[in-house]
């Protein structure tokens, strides 16, 4: 069932979310609030533990729900033709979350090539790859495309901001390939949302105190509130939003996207 055959509701078979980087973070989070609004869930990831403990979580936490995990590293071709083969059934809605920051640019030029491209694996082709090969899947109409970006992507920030930008100009093309078969295709943009895997190691108090100093509502953005505007570009309410970059980071950047 599509997302467009139930304007006010998910009544009758429940339509599937597929959710890469979806043990930690942003995308069990997503994960877990997509399972209430009524999906059931494929997550992707390369820790089968952690992909494992998530699936748990989300059938504890909505029992009509089906969780299903399927273990894949992202940026192999190979991997993710598997993966797919793996996901089971049509896709409504497709998030793409899986990716990071590789901080360490290494020696000279060379250092500078790698970082670069480790940061344009992780973020854009874990992305493109995955969306790639469930395209033929995508429910048409009303299956939605979603991938998490960055405000570094808005404001810069090396390898990593660059990559997340890239996930800007490949999802404006995809929504506009996609828009006549009634598939939306959106990015969101998180600020400062330190309870993710991503901040690990970096939670000192002068970069906390650096962070919350560029966030006027002086606070630090949480898991679920991304959550949130997934599961609006997910929901019914969100079929005539298409090619945008959706905010969310409590003031850190006015007006663009």
């Amino acid at each position: 069932m599509s997302t467009a055959d139930a304007q006010t509701s998910f009544d009758g078979p429940r339509p599937h979310a597929v959710i890469s980087g979806g043990g930690s973070g942003i995308g069990l989070a997503s994960a877990l609030r997509l399972a209430r609004d009524g999906f059931d869930i494929t997550i992707l990831g390369r820790r089968e533990g952690v992909l494992r403990e998530a699936a748990e979580r989300i059938r504890t936490q909505s029992p009509a729900a089906q969780a299903r995990t399927v273990v894949a590293d992202l940026q192999d071709p190979a991997a993710v033709e598997r993966a797919a083969a793996e996901i089971e059934g049509a896709v409504d809605v497709l998030l793409n979350n899986a990716g990071g920051n590789v901080l360490d640019r290494g020696e000279g030029l060379a250092g500078i090539a790698a970082n670069y491209d480790a940061n344009f694996r992780l973020n854009v082709l874990t992305a493109v790859l995955l969306t790639e090969a469930l395209l033929p899947r995508i429910t048409r109409p009303g299956g939605r495309i979603i991938s998490i970006s960055s405000i570094a992507a808005l404001r810069g920030a090396n390898g990593y901001g660059a990559a997340k930008a890239a996930i800007h100009g490949w999802m404006m093309g995809l929504a506009a390939d996609l828009a006549a078969d009634g598939v939306t295709v959106n990015a969101i943009a998180p600020g400062y949302v330190p309870d993710t895997g991503f901040w690990d190691g970096r939670r000192t108090p002068e970069i906390v105190a650096s962070r919350l100093a560029q966030v006027p509502m002086n606070r630090p953005g949480t898991p679920d509130e991304v959550a949130g505007a997934v599961s609006y570009l997910a929901g019914p309410d969100g079929g005539w939003t298409t090619g945008q970059i959706v905010q969310v980071n409590g003031g850190a950047l006015f007006g663009r996207g």
